[in-house]
């Protein structure tokens, strides 16, 4: 797990869906009891945009909110909900007490657009996640490979 480091991702929209968690690269203690691991960005295929997968655990016995991400690697970092087969931005995510909030490929994820530049694998992106009540948490997400399978780590 990771607290205060992970998150981006990568895959175009048009291309694929996203990914899934995997295991963190370090912890970090953050306030309210919120720490975030698994994170990753898989290689973007296209120079525009890239898909971006961590978890938020929540240890706290109060429920906050990812209300914001922010990157300077991207012109704007939106989250989105995945509903049945249909994606949608949402403007915030519930993180409840004594629980999660997952971004994986096929399920709710962060959308990186307006890329400044293309990250390549190996490489490490840092992400300002943003919450109602706790302070900024910042990652240094792990570029992976484009077909990077977190549940085999390859």
């Amino acid at each position: 797990m990771v607290t205060a480091s992970v998150l981006a991702g990568a895959l175009a929209l048009v291309l694929t869906g996203c990914g899934t968690p995997e295991s963190g690269s370090g912890d970090d203690s953050a306030g309210a009891g919120l720490s975030v691991g698994s994170a990753y960005m898989p290689q973007p295929v296209s120079d525009s945009m890239a898909a971006g997968f961590l978890v938020i655990t929540n240890k706290g016995s109060a429920g906050d909110v990812l209300t914001r991400v922010t990157s300077s690697v991207a012109g704007e970092v939106t989250v989105h909900r995945t509903v049945g087969q249909t994606m949608e931005e949402a403007e915030r995510l519930d993180i409840p007490a004594h629980g999660e909030l997952v971004l994986r490929s096929g399920g709710d994820h962060l959308m990186f657009e307006q890329l400044k530049r293309r990250p390549r694998e190996g490489e490490k992106v840092s992400v300002q996640l943003h919450f109602a009540k706790t302070s900024p948490i910042t990652v240094e997400m792990p570029v992976k490979s484009a077909t990077y399978n977190p549940k085999t780590g390859h």
